[in-house]
Order: C-alpha cells, then structure tokens, then sequence
C-alpha cells in the first residue's frame, strides 16, 4: 500500500537542514494534543481500576461505559441511543481507518469522498480499501463548507465530512447538516461526520449529525454515523476514548467484525473513560483556556474568533515560505496547509494549534504579528 507521508514527517524533513534562532526557546504549534493536565478525577479513576488488568475487556464495551456514553449523548444533544446503537472504540482513530475497509469489502468498485484538507487517516483508509477517492474541497470561496453535489456523490459508498472542521476551523448548522443526511439517503451512500472537536466551542454548542437526522424524520438513523471522543473534549488523547454510533442495522455487522480486530479497550481505561463521560465541569474549564487563547489571538493576530476547534487557519502568502521562516528566525513551529489537503488551493493556510497554557500562547502569537498583514 502507497501512503503518504504523515504531515509532521513532511514536517521535520521541511526544517531538518534549518538553524533555529536560539535567541527564543522552541515552541511547536502543530499538533493538535492538548498541553494540560489530564484531570485528576479520570486519572484516580484509571488507578483505582489497575486491578481488572488481569481481565479480558469486551469487544462491545462494559455496560458502564455504555451507559455513560448514552447519558452523555442524551444530556448533550437530547438523543435517546439504544444500546445497539452505539459502540465504545478505542479513540476514534482506529475506527476511522478500519471502518472505511469493513464496510467497502463487498464493494466491487468502491467509491469513497471526504472532505479536503483533512485527517489523513481518511485518505488511508481509503488506500488500505482500495478505494476510488473523491475530494470534496473546502475553499475561502465556499467559506470552507462542503459542497452537496450530486456529480460527485451519486456513485459514492462512503462519504466523511469533519464538522467542526479541522483544519479550517469552519462548521456546519443543524440545517446544513441536515442537506447532508437528506443527500445520503438520495444518493444511497453512508454518510460518517467526524465530531471530535464538538466539545470545543466558543459559545454555542455545535449541533451534531444525529440530532440532523432526526430533524428530517430519519430517527432511525438510516445511513448516518458520527464518531467522536474525549482526547479533546478531556484533554485526554492516551486514555484513547471513543465511540461510533447511529444506523444500528450497520452497526451490528461492524461489532462483530471489531471482535476479529482485537482493539478492545482495557478496563481500567474504561472505567476511567465512563468518569469522563459522566463530567461537564472539566470540559467547561477546558473550553474557558481555549477562550483565553482565542482572545489573545484576536486581539494580536486580529483574527476572528472561530465557533469550535482550537486552531487558527491562517492565510499567508505562501505556507511553506511562511513555516520555514517562522522556524529560521522565531523557533516556533507551524503546520502548512498544504501537507493537510491534496491539491493546490490551501497553499496559502497555516495551522496553528493554540494547545498550550495562556503565557505560552501569548509569546507564540507575538512570534508569528511580526509575519502577517
């Protein structure tokens, strides 16, 4: 199988043979990996329980766990899930690259879209499925929101989309989302909305898929599934939390085939999992750091504040003058928008992962005023 190259190893071969300014201490702002503390209460709870390591865990997840994930959809977008309708994952990493291959493996000529720039894991799984793939493009022109068009997906299997977006930072209301349930059911495709930055907004809340497709009577959630985590949500990316859930017909098959994967999660990881699930307060103090950083943004980059994620997508001149520049003479890492998408229309973005605690984040932002317009 040919992969691509993964972004951070573009990367280091971009800046190996670069001397950083040494009059500044390093900073990387490339890696969306939040930079505090797992809370405290998940991290007892993980001890507390380091005495199942000597049990089996199940594929299909512990009923706490479950529980805790229906609660949490139930309390955050006021969805009753059945059980069958959910799967707790291993982060949602894992799924998204074993899912694509699961599900297109009786296809004769599979056909997968997902949304560009992206998660490379996308392009990999469509790789590893032997996949034809379809780019649907996010641009300044379309205000980085993908485009319904039927040209593109009336021969699709499986479509990815990634709202709130990363890179971009963009997002989708209830009603857009909702354009996208209906064209899944049109166009017979399944239809998969990465959420894991769903949790990070700066003032409302996102709306997820689910509660889309329920809005167009589709409450069965016929071709429709979301995947999300805590990695951001609890800045806790190792405890490697997630779960898959909708179309429960779909999810009955992919259960059984998880149980060939062998990737289920140890217990103590469960039940420290289930903790974080079942508390909001953390998740609030979370998304108050992320403020402060976001203001600090717009007041020394002038940058608008974005509705969810933690990133900046900044438009330079040219991204991969502008990285190896900044790294030459303020030694701060940032990520090109070119090695996030295929093609050349988001050679001119930036990503920038604003993770790190406030006086960190200021220091960075300054840094980087001195480059742009």
């Amino acid at each position: 199988m040919n992969f691509e190259a993964y972004p951070f190893e573009k990367l280091t071969s971009l800046l190996e043979n670069i001397t950083p300014n040494s009059d500044y201490k390093p900073l990387t702002l490339t890696i969306g990996e939040p930079q505090f503390q797992t809370p405290n209460f998940i991290q007892e709870k993980l001890k507390e329980n380091s005495h199942l390591l000597n049990k089996y865990p199940k594929t299909a997840g512990e009923d706490s766990l479950k529980d805790a994930l229906l609660e949490f959809v139930k309390n955050r977008f006021s969805l009753s899930l059945k059980k069958n309708q959910i799967i707790p994952t291993f982060g949602t990493r894992e799924v998204l690259f074993n899912f694509p291959q699961f599900f297109l493996s009786d296809k004769k000529e599979p056909v997968m879209a997902f949304t560009n720039p992206f998660y490379q894991i996308y392009e990999g799984a469509a790789i590893a499925s032997k996949a034809e793939i379809i780019h649907l493009n996010l641009t300044k022109e379309n205000n980085f929101k993908a485009e319904i068009n039927p040209e593109k997906l009336k021969n699709c299997d499986l479509v990815i989309i990634n709202f709130p977006n990363n890179p971009t930072t963009s997002s989708l209301n209830i009603k857009e989302l909702s354009k996208w349930v209906e064209a899944a059911l049109k166009y017979d495709f399944v239809l998969i909305n990465d959420e894991c930055y769903s949790e990070i907004y700066s003032d409302t809340p996102c709306p997820s898929l689910l509660e889309a497709s329920v809005l167009v009577g589709n409450s069965n959630f016929k071709n429709i599934l979301i995947v999300n985590s805590i990695s951001k949500r609890s800045s806790a990316p190792g405890l490697r939390a997630g779960f898959i859930a909708g179309d429960e017909k779909i999810l009955k098959d992919y259960l059984k085939y998880r149980t060939y994967v062998g990737c289920a999660s140890p217990l103590p990881l469960q039940m420290a999992n289930a903790a974080a699930w079942r508390d909001e307060k953390h998740v609030e103090e979370n998304r108050e750091k992320y403020r402060k950083n976001f203001k600090l943004a717009k007041e020394i980059l002038g940058i608008k504040i974005p509705k969810s994620t933690f990133y900046i997508w900044l438009e330079v001149d040219d991204d991969i003058e502008f990285t190896k520049t900044l790294f030459k003479e303020k030694n701060l890492k940032v990520l090109p928008g070119s090695f996030l998408s295929r093609g050349d229309f988001n050679t001119k973005h930036v990503r920038i992962a604003l993770v790190e605690n406030e006086q960190k984040t200021k220091e960075a932002l300054l840094r980087i005023k001195t480059y742009v317009k």
